[in-house]
């Protein structure tokens, strides 16, 4: 079989590496337009037990990525100043361009070598495959050449991702006002040298500050000063953070004849609940599944999405409450900090009080 990957991100690359490693005789293609280094952002942050479900099926990947992980057992929310800590609600974080490299390690391993700043501009380049994965991101390429039925709905709020040299001992929602409004820091370290620091505001916020009229470097020093508490000393760093609306892409069609998409391509889930790249390499093991047990593409590909579907449907629905949450977290701050925690760790609905108290129970307990 000859595959084309189009896309060497966390989807991309897992799925070529265990096509590859279950079927080394097919021809397997990886093209990403972008260099080997390039990559937007700075941490990518897991829920839960991180990368426990790659340990049976492959746990040279799983042995290879945790020890390279930052790890956490707790939660922590700052609302007026006062911290509150959730236990029992672990994530575990990593570099992005640290992960890529690793995955870009076992991709290697099984003789496959990305073939960067290489862009397929036609469907016509695609004809000779006989699967093409659009694993090239929200942006996709491919998938403007097929009707996926693609619709994209924008949040309302303006978000910013930063790194700093502060690194944070757990993943901390840190909420602040100031004269023009209301701002919230999503922040983790990725390394032990580094942290994730990603700003939000409400539009109407952001118009009073004037983010409108500032360049990239005035508005990283306006976020140092709104956080410079929180920074203890520490700058911002810079990797084109812009402000952007998260996007909400959703695809009725996973597959139109031999394409499919995987990743952001096929849809996005809003970075509150640390699933996004997790989701990527699900729909890896999933698809590459799916060809191991039906022979012929056209068997394959309503099967990788009969069993991805549910469960995306519930993870997908959990980031929408959770983005939708943050939309209006300005009025979520009028309650007193112990009570807007309560309502921080329910927002996605996966949470209920019986649940967080078997999990919490320091928490629930105080």
């Amino acid at each position: 079989m000859k595959i084309l990957t189009v896309g060497a991100g966390p989807a991309g690359l897992y799925f070529a590496y265990l096509a590859k490693r279950q079927q080394p005789g097919w021809q397997i293609r990886v093209v990403e337009q972008n260099r080997a280094d390039s990559t937007f952002g700075f941490g990518v942050v897991f829920s839960d037990r991180a990368l426990e479900f790659l340990r049976g099926d492959d746990p040279a990947t799983y042995d290879l990525i945790t020890p390279q992980m930052e790890i956490w057992t707790d939660l922590t929310v700052v609302h007026r100043g006062t911290p509150v800590i959730i236990d029992g609600i672990g994530f575990a974080a990593i570099g992005r361009l640290k992960l890529l490299q690793l995955l870009q390690h076992q991709l290697a391993s099984v003789g496959i070598v990305p073939e960067y700043e290489k862009a397929i501009r036609s469907e016509r380049e695609t004809k000779a495959y006989d699967l093409v994965v659009a694993a090239d991101g929200i942006n996709s390429v491919v998938r403007d050449w097929q009707n996926f039925d693609t619709s994209v709905s924008r949040l309302q709020n303006k978000f910013a991702w930063y790194g700093t040299t502060k690194v944070f001992d757990t993943l901390t929602q840190t909420f602040v006002t100031n004269e023009h409004g209301a701002f919230n820091a999503h922040h983790y370290r990725h390394s032990p040298r580094m942290s994730t620091f990603v700003v939000e505001c409400d539009p109407a916020t952001w118009q009073r500050a004037g983010f409108a009229c500032m360049n990239e470097a005035d508005t990283l020093k306006y976020c140092e000063r709104v956080f410079a508490s929180t920074l203890g000393g520490h700058r911002l760093v810079s990797n084109k953070s812009v402000w952007r609306n998260f996007p909400n892409l959703r695809n009725r069609r996973w597959f139109v004849e031999n394409t499919v998409l995987v990743g952001d391509a096929l849809r996005t889930a809003h970075f509150s609940i640390g699933s996004g790249t997790r989701l990527a390499i699900e729909d890896a093991i999933a698809l590459a599944r799916a060809l191991r047990e039906h022979s012929r593409v056209s068997d394959a590909l309503p099967a990788f999405e009969s069993a991805r579907g549910p469960i995306v449907e519930k993870l997908v629905a959990a980031a929408d409450a959770s983005g939708a949450w943050y939309e209006r977290f300005p009025e979520h701050m009028r309650l007193e900090p112990r009570e807007f925690a309560w309502s921080y760790v329910q927002r996605s609905g996966r949470i209920d009080p019986e649940r967080l108290r078997k999990i919490s129970p320091k928490f629930v307990d105080g």
